[in-house]
C-alpha cells in the first residue's frame, strides 16, 4: 500500500443540494468512464502534487474552485472518469486514489441519483479510506473545507440510504437481494463507530483540554505550520464530534447529541467557525437539540449568534457553493428560532437586527401562534415541519410481504412529540398575562380571574414552574421564564427579570449608518 511521506514540508446539511435528477448515474448515453480529457488529467496531476508538497492553500483552491469549475463544465449531468482511468496519472497512489473517489461519490449524490450498488460502493471507499486513517501512515495536509466536507457528506451519505432503504414498496427483486447480501453497508453502529474512533483516536478531546484559552490546535485553525505532522486524524476528530452530534439528532437521542459536542466551547471562534458549513450545521443542530429539550433560552442565544453572523457575512459567500445552503438553513433556523421565542417570550436576547428579520418573515404566524387554537398547532406543525431535520429509522427493514414504506416514521414521531409539547403549554400564556399585570396576587382572586378552582390552578401554576425550568447539560436546573414567581402563605409573589439595555449596539449601528452615509455622499458628483 503506497502511504504518504510528507516530512518536509463544502455544506450540504440534510437537504436539497442532493436533489437527484431523475437519469441513473452512469448510465448517460455517451459517457465513457475512461475517457479522461486533458483538463482532468492537468487537474489530478497537479493535486496530487499540491498534496504530496503539503501545499494547503493550493490544494484548497483545486479543490474549492477547480473541481466545481470542471463539474459545472465537463460533468454536469456525469460523473467524473473512473478512479482506474486516471490512477496512472498519480502513481496509483492508493490513499490519493481513495480521496478521489470519495470525491467521485460525492459529485453523483450531488448531480445524479445513485444506485444502490454505488451507494454500497461509497461505503466500502468510506470504511477504506478510514481505516488508512486510522490505521495507516497519512503524514499530509487537507484542507479544513475538505475534511469537513468529508464528515459531512459521510453523515449526509447514511442518512441518504436509510432513507433510500426504508422507501420497500417500489424495490425490485435485485435491490431487495441486494439490500438483503450487503445488510451491514451503512449500519448505525458502522456510521457511529467511525465517528467515534477519529475522536479518540484523534485525543482531541485531550487537546482541547489542554489548551485552556491560549491554544495551539485553535490558533492554527487545526494546521501543523511546522510541517512535522498531519493535521488530517485531529481535525476529523474535531468534525466527527459533529458529526456525532448531527447522526444523534436525526436519530431523536438530542441528549446524547449535546454530549458529545461539550468539549467544543461553541461560544468562542473555533475550528469549527473556520468552515461556514461546519460552523451553520453545528449550530443549527446544536440549537434544535436544544429546542427539543426545552432549553429554549440557549437555543435562541445561538440561533441569534448564527444569524446575525449570516446577515453580516452572506454577501461574502455569494460565489461559494454553498451559497444556496447558507441561505435555506438561514430561512429554516428563523423559524425555528420563531418557535422558540412561540414557547419563550424571551425577546430581549435577540438582537434588534434579528429581530427586525424575525418579525418580517413570521410577525402574524407568530401572533396568531400565541392563541393556542387549532389554527396555531397547525403553524406549529407547519414551521416544525419545514425547519427540522430529516429524521430517520436507522433499523434495517422487514422483508415479509407486503412491502411497506417506513421512511415518514421517525419524523412522525417527533412530530407528534413536538405538538404534544406544544399543547400543554396552551394554558400558559393566560398565567403569564396575568403574572405581567401583577406583582402579588392571593391563589383564591387568580382564580376567580381565570375562570377556576384554586387545586386547578395550583396544578397549572406547577406546569408552569416544570416547562419555564430544564435541566441543562451538567446537570444544573435553568430557567426559561421571563416572568417567575414564589408562593409564600397562599400570595403569589411575581419576579419580572429586567432586560438590560445594551447602549453600545445601538451606538454602533447608528455610527455604520452614518458612515454608509457618508460613503454615499462622496460618491455623488456635483455639477
Amino acid at each position: 500500500m503506497a502511504t504518504y511521506d510528507y516530512d518536509d514540508s463544502r455544506a450540504n446539511y440534510d437537504d436539497p443540494r442532493h436533489a437527484p435528477v431523475p437519469s441513473p448515474a452512469g448510465q448517460d448515453i455517451g459517457y465513457d468512464p475512461n475517457f479522461v480529457p486533458d483538463s482532468v488529467k492537468s487537474f489530478v496531476v497537479h493535486l496530487y502534487r499540491h498534496i504530496r508538497e503539503k501545499n494547503v492553500y493550493e490544494t484548497h483552491q483545486m479543490y474549492e474552485t477547480s473541481f466545481q469549475t470542471l463539474s459545472d463544465r465537463l460533468f454536469k449531468d456525469t460523473p467524473w472518469p473512473s478512479v482506474d482511468a486516471v490512477a496512472h496519472f498519480v502513481d496509483n497512489d492508493h490513499v490519493f486514489c481513495l480521496l478521489y473517489r470519495e470525491m467521485w461519490f460525492r459529485h453523483l449524490y450531488a448531480r445524479l441519483s445513485p444506485t444502490l450498488k454505488q451507494r454500497i460502493d461509497s461505503w466500502d471507499n468510506y470504511c477504506s479510506l478510514f481505516q488508512v486513517v486510522l490505521h495507516g501512515i497519512v503524514n499530509m495536509q487537507l484542507p479544513n473545507q475538505w475534511l469537513w466536507d468529508m464528515v459531512d457528506e459521510f453523515v449526509y451519505q447514511f442518512q441518504s440510504f436509510c432513507q433510500y432503504r426504508a422507501k420497500m414498496k417500489n424495490k425490485t427483486e435485485q435491490e431487495i437481494s441486494l439490500l438483503r447480501q450487503y445488510d451491514q453497508a451503512w449500519n448505525v453502529y458502522g456510521v457511529l463507530n467511525y465517528l467515534q474512533a477519529f475522536v479518540e483516536k484523534s485525543s482531541i478531546i485531550h487537546i482541547l483540554e489542554e489548551e485552556k484559552g491560549l491554544e495551539q490546535f485553535t490558533l492554527n485553525d487545526g494546521y501543523d505550520y511546522s510541517g512535522g505532522s498531519s493535521n488530517v486524524l485531529k481535525v476529523l476528530g474535531y468534525f466527527s464530534m459533529v458529526g456525532l452530534l448531527r447522526v444523534h439528532c436525526l436519530l431523536g437521542d438530542y441528549h446524547t447529541g449535546l454530549k458529545c459536542l461539550l468539549p467544543i466551547d461553541i461560544t468562542q471562534q473555533g475550528v469549527f467557525t473556520s468552515v461556514i458549513g461546519s460552523h451553520i450545521t453545528t449550530i443549527y443542530h446544536y440549537g434544535f437539540a436544544n429546542l427539543m429539550l426545552r432549553r429554549y433560552v440557549d437555543a435562541i442565544h445561538e440561533f441569534n449568534r448564527i444569524l446575525l453572523y449570516i446577515y453580516k457575512t452572506k454577501q461574502y459567500h455569494q460565489k461559494s457553493p454553498q451559497y444556496e445552503q447558507i441561505l435555506k438553513k438561514n430561512e429554516q433556523m428563523y423559524a425555528l428560532l420563531a418557535i422558540c421565542v412561540s414557547l419563550c417570550p424571551q425577546v430581549k436576547l435577540i438582537d434588534e437586527t434579528v429581530n427586525s428579520q424575525l418579525r418580517e418573515k413570521y410577525g402574524e404566524k407568530m401572533m396568531r401562534m400565541q392563541r393556542y387554537d387549532e389554527e396555531a398547532f397547525a403553524i406549529y406543525d407547519e414551521l416544525f415541519s419545514y425547519a427540522c431535520p430529516k429524521f430517520i429509522t436507522p433499523s434495517a427493514p422487514s422483508f415479509e410481504e407486503p412491502l411497506a414504506n417506513y421512511n415518514q416514521d421517525a419524523y412522525r414521531l417527533q412530530l407528534k412529540l413536538f405538538l404534544f409539547e406544544v399543547k400543554q403549554q396552551q394554558f400558559l400564556s393566560g398565567i403569564r398575562t396575568f403574572l405581567k399585570v401583577y406583582s402579588t396576587i392571593s391563589l383564591g382572586q387568580l382564580a376567580i380571574y381565570m375562570e377556576m378552582d384554586e387545586s386547578t390552578l395550583r396544578t397549572i401554576l406547577l406546569t408552569y414552574k416544570h416547562k419555564t425550568h430544564a435541566v441543562d447539560s451538567v446537570g444544573k436546573i435553568m430557567s426559561n421564564a421571563d416572568v417567575d414567581f414564589y408562593i409564600d402563605d397562599d400570595v403569589i409573589h411575581v419576579v419580572e427579570s429586567k432586560p438590560v439595555n445594551r447602549y453600545g449596539d445601538f451606538f454602533l449601528r447608528q455610527i455604520v449608518k452614518l458612515e454608509g452615509m457618508i460613503n454615499d455622499l462622496d460618491r455623488v458628483k456635483l455639477d
